[in-house]
C-alpha cells in the first residue's frame, strides 16, 4: 500500500506495481469465485477475472437474457454456470452483483448457502449499509468485502480489453478469516482496476448515490436540458443547440479534461471562452450547492435508499423504467443527438 498526495491530502492506494497480477493469483489460487448475477457488473468482472486466470463460475437464474448472455460468453451450464444456490455452495468468494432490489429478494437463498470462511463480496455498499431496510446482515463467520469500480461493468470490460483499467474503491466490513484485506485487494487487481483506494461501505454508498444523482447522471442531464431548452427558445436549431450543449463537451472538451485536467481544457480554448467560463463557474457552483446539500442529506438519512427499494421492488418497475427512458430517448434533444452521432466521420 502506498501513500499518495491528493491535493495536499494523503490517502492509501494500491497499484498494480506493488500488488501485481501474479501476487493476486497466488492469494486466490485455491479460491472459486462465484459471480452471482450477470447483469450490469457481472459480465465485466467475470470475464476480466477469467481472462486473468482465476477460477470463475456464474450463478444466474435460467430462462433469462442474462443466463443466455453468460452462455454466449462461454460459461457452460453444469460446469461453470449454475443456479444461484449451487454457485454459492461451490464458491469460496461470493461476488454478490445483483441489483440492490434483487439482492434483497435473493438474500435468504444466498445466506442459507454460505459456508464459514467464505468471502462475501459486494460492488456497492447499499445492502449492508442500509441493513435495517434491506435485511442483509451477513453471518459473523464470513469475510465481508467490497470492490466498487468507478464506472459501469461495460466500461470496466472495455478498458480491460484496451490494456487499461477503471479505478475502484475497496473496503473491508468484516474480517472473519484474517485474510479479508489480501482477498479484497487481490480481487480488485483481478477485475482489472486501474488503482484501488480505501473507503468504507457507508462512504462508498453515500458518495455513489450522490454522484449518480448529481454530476455523473442526474445533474448533468438537468443542465443539458436547461441549456438546450434556452437555446431552442431563442431560435437556435436543434443541431446547433445539441452541438453547443452536448457534442462539443463529450467529443472535444471532456477528453481534454480526462487527459490533463480542467485547466488544460481551458488552456486549449479561446481566451473569450476561458474568460466567460471563469466568470460564470462560481455562479453555477453557488446555485447548485444547496441542491447537493439537500441530495446528500437525503442519501444520509436513507430516504434515497428507501425510494429505490420501494420503486425497484415493484413487479412492473422495468416497464415503468422503460417508459421513463423512452421519454428521455424520444425527446427532441436526444433525437437530435442521434442524428448528430450518425453524422460523425467514420473511421
Amino acid at each position: 500500500m502506498a501513500k499518495m498526495n491528493f491535493g495536499g491530502v494523503e490517502e492509501n492506494v494500491v497499484t498494480r506495481d506493488e500488488f501485481p497480477l501474479e501476487k493476486a493469483r497466488e492469494v486466490l489460487k485455491n479460491e472459486t469465485i462465484a459471480i452471482i448475477g450477470y447483469g450490469v457488473q457481472g459480465p465485466g468482472q467475470a470475464l476480466n477475472l477469467r481472462d486473468n486466470g482465476f477460477n470463475v463460475i456464474v450463478g444466474q437464474r435460467d430462462n433469462s437474457k442474462s443466463y443466455d448472455k453468460a452462455v454466449a460468453d462461454g460459461f457452460v451450464p453444469g460446469e461453470t454456470l449454475f443456479s444461484i444456490e449451487e454457485a454459492v455452495r461451490r464458491g469460496t468468494v461470493i461476488q454478490y452483483l445483483l441489483s440492490d432490489a434483487a439482492q434483497i429478494a435473493v438474500w435468504p437463498t444466498v445466506k442459507a448457502n454460505l459456508s464459514a470462511g467464505d468471502a462475501l463480496y459486494f460492488s456497492h455498499g447499499f445492502g449492508v449499509t442500509y441493513k435495517e431496510r434491506t435485511g442483509i446482515i451477513p453471518p459473523a463467520d464470513v469475510d465481508v468485502i467490497l470492490v466498487a469500480p468507478k464506472g459501469s461493468g461495460t466500461s470496466l470490460r472495455r478498458l480491460f480489453l484496451e490494456g487499461r483499467g477503471l479505478n475502484s474503491s475497496y473496503a473491508v466490513f468484516q474480517d472473519a478469516t484474517g485474510r479479508a484485506k489480501e482477498r479484497v485487494i487481490a480481487l480488485g487487481i483481478g477485475i482489472g482496476s486501474g488503482y484501488l483506494f480505501e473507503t468504507t461501505f457507508k462512504k462508498e454508498v453515500y458518495s455513489d448515490l450522490t454522484g449518480e444523482r448529481g454530476s455523473l447522471m442526474g445533474a448533468v442531464q438537468g443542465i443539458f436540458e436547461a441549456q438546450y431548452n434556452v437555446l431552442r427558445k431563442h431560435g437556435h436549431s436543434p443541431s446547433e443547440a445539441f452541438n453547443e450543449t452536448v457534442e462539443e463537451l463529450t467529443e472535444s472538451l471532456m477528453p481534454l479534461v480526462a487527459e490533463n485536467g480542467m485547466d488544460w481544457m481551458y488552456a486549449n480554448c479561446s481566451t473569450t471562452a476561458q474568460r466567460g467560463a471563469l466568470d460564470w463557474k462560481n455562479k453555477f457552483r453557488d446555485a447548485v450547492a444547496p441542491v447537493f446539500e439537500e441530495l446528500y442529506n437525503s442519501v444520509a438519512t436513507g430516504e434515497e435508499a428507501q425510494r429505490s427499494i420501494d420503486t425497484n421492488s415493484q413487479p412492473d418497475y422495468r416497464e415503468k423504467l422503460e417508459e421513463e427512458l423512452k421519454e428521455l430517448r424520444d425527446s427532441e434533444m436526444w433525437q437530435a443527438g442521434r442524428v448528430v452521432r450518425s453524422l460523425r466521420p467514420k473511421k
